[in-house]
């Protein structure tokens, strides 16, 4: 199974949505909350190519993007062989 990372903040929607979709696929995932840790937010930008918006998901260490680029993958029938599931 991949590894899967989700930066998100509080009160965050989007972050809610991105979530609510790995918890249904039934993958298990990291989540850093960085809403008051410049250094977790820092280290997210940095490994985001500068995004600054949460959430950012990296799945296998590879920037996916955010809530929208992960439901597109879905959509497109992708993200199941991203995530290593049938």
């Amino acid at each position: 199974m991949a590894k899967i990372e989700i930066y998100t903040g509080m009160m965050c929607g989007y972050c809610s949505a991105a979530k609510r979709l790995l918890k249904k696929k039934g993958v298990d995932f990291d989540e850093t909350d960085v809403s008051f840790s410049s250094g977790k937010r820092g280290e997210m930008m940095a490994r985001a190519n500068g995004q600054h918006s949460v959430p950012q998901i990296f799945i296998d260490d590879a920037h996916i993007g955010g809530c929208d680029d992960l439901y597109a993958l879905e959509s497109a029938g992708k993200l199941d062989a991203m995530l290593g599931i049938s």
